[in-house]
């Protein structure tokens, strides 16, 4: 998670992504403002960006740091509860 990733919106252009939710699933934010939030779901042939309202985002890196605590990946979620905390709180 250290890794930094961008993708290019078409119309919000470039998105930060804040974490993987699932297979192909990765929750991303615009750049600077960090208002908007886009689901992105990785396709063969182009993505597929989902807008989401802040709520909807919380909810999912929630659900995502339920996940890690259950599998017992602490350092995953670590740094997934830091972004988390950094971005909605």
């Amino acid at each position: 998670m250290s890794t930094e990733i961008y993708i290019n919106h078409p119309n919000f252009g470039l998105l930060y992504r804040l974490c993987v939710i699932d297979k192909n699933e990765e929750l991303f934010t615009t750049l600077y403002a960090q208002r908007l939030f886009f689901k992105v779901v990785i396709q063969s042939q182009s993505p597929l960006f989902e807008p989401l309202s802040r709520t909807e985002a919380r909810i999912l890196m929630e659900n995502k740091l339920r996940r890690l605590r259950g599998n017992g990946e602490w350092q995953t979620y670590q740094e997934v509860n830091q972004l988390y905390q950094n971005t909605f709180q």
